[in-house]
């Protein structure tokens, strides 16, 4: 699955790339701050969806809330597990929460998404920065909720926006970066700024929505560069940004995840 972004780019290029979008942010948000976001920390974000048939460029927090669940403070504790939708779900699962909100289409603009990948007799494994090849920024596809909410330290009612993003099956290269876990051999629904646009289109058929969700991106148009670890507060020996490349020592190439002349992991942790 998906659950490490980053937006580290000018929010202007999203512009650039709507020139009709309408900027409707409640809050600008710190750039540098979105080098590396985690899903389950529900973060806010930005996501563009169209409203009364104008694209708008707003904030909403990352992780649907599941409006079947009653308690307010229940809720909370399940987006944690509403950060991803699966693809295969959204049209054909008519008892999937996803299916219910299937035209709640939205983009989360994004300069690169990390995933993780293991090496066998390594005790962590090793994140990689994964990105569209040839552009600064580029858009997942994903599905938002707008809802009332009850505040539960003062009883009073707010309105809330939520989103996932989408995966689906991995591709060739992202099978080999994504080798373990629960949810392994998944990927996010990578696709170019046309396929983009289409997403969000109020007039977008049912049939043309499943060619997206159907969209497997090829792999030669991603890049990809091992990182340091992104998730907790340890920094970086060289002081660098999390996005940029760290070279691991004895790192097999892709396809072979037996460590080069090493029985043991460098120490990095």
């Amino acid at each position: 699955m998906c659950y490490d972004v980053s937006f580290h780019t000018n929010i202007q290029l999203t512009l650039d790339i709507f020139p009709d979008l309408a900027d409707n942010r409640q809050l600008e948000l710190n750039s540098d701050a979105l080098i590396h976001v985690e899903g389950h920390a529900l973060p806010l974000y930005y996501i563009i969806n169209t409203k009364d048939h104008v694209p708008q460029l707003t904030n909403m927090e990352w992780g649907v809330t599941p409006l079947y669940v009653k308690d307010p403070k229940e809720r909370t504790a399940r987006r944690s597990g509403m950060i991803n939708a699966r693809s295969e779900r959204i049209l054909d699962d008519h008892k999937s929460y996803w299916y219910r909100i299937r035209n709640n289409r939205c983009l989360i603009p994004v300069s690169g998404i990390y995933e993780h990948r293991q090496i066998s007799g390594w005790k962590n494994k090793v994140p990689y920065l994964v990105q569209l090849k040839d552009t600064p920024l580029f858009f997942l596809p994903g599905l938002y909720q707008e809802s009332t909410e009850v505040d539960t330290l003062t009883g009073e009612l707010y309105q809330e926006g939520t989103y996932t993003l989408i995966t689906r099956p991995a591709n060739s290269l992202m099978a080999q970066i994504h080798n373990s876990g629960e949810n392994k051999h998944r990927m996010p629904l990578f696709i170019h700024h046309e396929m983009a646009k289409q997403w969000i289109d109020p007039e977008l058929t049912e049939a043309g929505v499943r060619e997206v969700l159907n969209y497997e991106i090829p792999a030669e148009e991603l890049s990809y560069s091992t990182v340091y670890t992104i998730r907790g507060g340890k920094q970086r020996p060289d002081h660098q940004e999390k996005d940029a490349h760290w070279e691991w020592a004895a790192l097999p190439p892709l396809g072979n995840d037996t460590p080069l002349n090493a029985g043991t992991q460098q120490s990095l942790f």
